[in-house]
């Protein structure tokens, strides 16, 4: 199953557009695990384990993995995943960027080491830096488009004076993305619940592409104008909530308190939708 039809049947199967993000800090563990980056696997599969019934994917972040040299639970939690929630497609949030050899170790990395279904890129280096992941067949790539950080604006609010039209980078990217770089249907967008007319813009841009949304939650986005701006029956967008889910309480019942809040930000995602 290619990682687009993988990601439409779990928002069949789940009736969700939600996506945890799995961003393990080991200070806000309840105070069983506090403190632990021994821990980091069970934090996470306890996290997976409670919500694998209410979202379109999971996204661990490598760098929380990567701080505390727990690469190897990463590979652990990864294989959990596929076992305990196969229907479940995973996005490993690497944020890479490299060409030639380089980019065909970190698509390795991604994709035969983690098994990962997707992984988020920079587009900043060009084509050539996208193009050894797309040999992965059947698997995806989300490209960073319109992100929720305020310094986005540097780089991806500024027009291209040498493209027609001169668009806004993010507006260039959108294009590309719909178009010539998407060769075998593998591609998708970054774009940030903190701009919804811009995510509206996007998807005007890209209408057919799936979009990877962060933003909802912790950092303030505001969930049902993302889900208007950005949702098509026939696009699938994954709205990604890591901290409010995975922290929803700092007691041993946190994977329950989880749970209450993915059901929460769940059931409001698809209401928005109508």
């Amino acid at each position: 199953m290619i990682f687009l039809d993988k990601l439409r049947a779990a928002e069949r199967r789940n009736g969700s557009l939600l996506c945890v993000g799995l961003d393990p800090e080991p200070a806000k563990f309840p105070a069983r695990l506090k403190g632990d980056a021994g821990k980091i696997y069970d934090f996470c599969a306890a996290i997976v384990d409670a919500t694998a019934d209410l979202v379109i994917a999971f996204k661990p972040q490598i760098a929380y993995f990567a701080a505390h040299r727990a690469e190897d639970q990463l590979e652990k939690l990864m294989e959990h995943m596929r076992r305990n929630a196969p229907q479940v497609p995973v996005i490993l949030d690497a944020k890479r960027g490299d060409i030639g050899s380089t980019a065909e170790q970190y698509a390795r990395e991604a994709f035969e080491r983690y098994g990962a279904d997707a992984v988020t890129l920079s587009p900043f280096m060009g084509f050539d830096s996208v193009e050894p992941y797309l040999r992965h067949e059947g698997k995806g790539a989300f490209l960073l488009c319109r992100t929720s950080n305020p310094g986005g604006d540097d780089l991806q609010a500024q027009r291209l004076a040498g493209v027609e039209g001169q668009p806004f980078l993010y507006e260039h990217i959108a294009k590309l993305v719909q178009g010539p770089w998407n060769l075998n249907g593998q591609l998708g967008l970054v774009v940030g619940a903190t701009y919804p007319a811009e995510i509206e813009r996007v998807r005007a841009l890209a209408p057919t592409v799936p979009l990877l949304i962060p933003g909802v939650g912790a950092q303030g986005g505001d969930a049902v104008a993302t889900v208007r701006a950005g949702w098509r029956a026939d696009a699938p967008i994954v709205v990604n909530s890591s901290r409010a889910i995975c922290y929803a309480s700092a007691g041993e019942d946190f994977a329950q308190a989880a749970r209450h809040e993915a059901i929460r930000t769940r059931d409001g995602l698809e209401q928005a939708k109508n």
